[in-house]
């Protein structure tokens, strides 16, 4: 399979070049636009990057890697030394696992959101695949509203969330969905290279997650990569970056994420007296 369209970096906020680079990989929609809540708080300290995949995209999990390291490879050109931190939520999550592994030296800080890394273990959503193909694009897209309570707490989301989670949702055929099913369940489990990871790492997994074991995928994966640690929201669902109880920002603070910031500010203050 491969893409028909280019992958690209959505810019949510006004471009700040002398920050460190936050990488956003988005979920199942892969439009990129479902990071609004977080990006405020986050363009503070950060030069905010999302990674948007066409509708229409059938790119192989290769394809998928190869683009995002070249798109963070670009933006490094300017400033080869800039700090960057990698955020993956789920379909996301595994992209960044990918990215990471075939490209460590560009990664300095990883940040994984319920990632699906855990998919082969619901093999009732291995069926997706299969059934999304027999299903008509017009039932597909009124599937979504259904789905809906399965992939977010819809009572820890603002109304304009919601509608924007199911918009992105409904934007995607059926045939694409299904193809990005059969990434998930192939994705594989990585152990012995997750263990050979440097980079300081952070995993948040919603404790009311209804789709994925995120929990015990989250435990598993701080198990493996050295320098991780779990961060539980007891009562977060699946698209926990779309509640507006969720502060990400807070929590990379909370658990000293932040730190790299400082040392960057130091260089840019260095640069520019040079």
């Amino acid at each position: 399979m491969t893409t028909r369209s280019n992958i690209g970096f959505l810019t949510p906020k006004p471009v700040q070049p002398e920050l460190p680079l936050f990488v956003y990989l988005p979920g199942m929609d892969c439009t990129g636009e479902l990071l609004t809540v977080q990006a405020e708080k986050l363009a503070k300290v950060f030069d905010l990057r999302c990674l948007c995949i066409p509708p229409n995209d059938l790119s192989s999990w290769e394809k998928l890697t190869e683009a995002t390291i070249r798109l963070i490879k670009k933006e490094l050109i300017r400033n080869p030394q800039r700090v960057v931190y990698l955020c993956g939520e789920s379909f996301g999550g595994c992209l960044a696992i990918k990215t990471i592994l075939a490209a460590p030296e560009l990664i300095q800080k990883l940040i994984l959101v319920n990632p699906a890394s855990s998919f082969y273990q619901r093999s009732w959503l291995g069926l997706g695949g299969i059934l999304t193909s027999l299903i008509p694009d017009l039932i597909h897209r009124y599937s979504a509203l259904g789905f809906l309570p399965f992939l977010a707490e819809l009572s820890l989301m603002a109304q304009s969330e919601r509608l924007a989670l199911l918009k992105a949702m409904r934007a995607i055929p059926r045939s694409v969905v299904g193809w990005r099913l059969s990434l998930l369940q192939n994705f594989g489990t990585h152990e012995q290279q997750l263990t050979r990871l440097t980079q300081p790492t952070l995993i948040l997994a919603g404790g009311s997650d209804r789709l994925l074991p995120s929990l015990e995928e989250a435990q598993r994966l701080v198990n493996l990569i050295p320098k991780a640690e779990m961060v539980v929201l007891p009562y977060s669902g699946h698209a926990c970056l779309l509640e507006t109880q969720t502060d990400l920002y807070a929590i990379l603070e909370k658990y000293h994420f932040l730190d790299h910031l400082a040392q960057s500010y130091e260089q840019l203050a260095s640069n520019l007296s040079a």
